[in-house]
């Protein structure tokens, strides 16, 4: 491939990238503020609490006869 048309594929990627990240920065700029950010982090962090306290939670003893 000639560095001409390298460079040329180059810099078309280059502003495709741009434009995409201009792109999701407005969208994240267009959020609604009320509406809660990271739920879905929140409740996976709330479940993994979850999992370690039944993990670590005491054994009952079992009464031997």
């Amino acid at each position: 491939m000639y560095p001409e048309t390298h460079l040329v594929l180059h810099h078309a990627r280059a502003a495709e990238l741009r434009a995409e990240a201009d792109a999701y920065r407005l969208a994240v700029a267009a959020r609604r503020p009320g509406r809660p950010r990271g739920l879905r982090t929140r409740l996976g962090w709330t479940l993994v609490e979850v999992g370690l306290r039944l993990a670590a939670a005491p054994k009952a003893a079992v009464a031997v006869p």
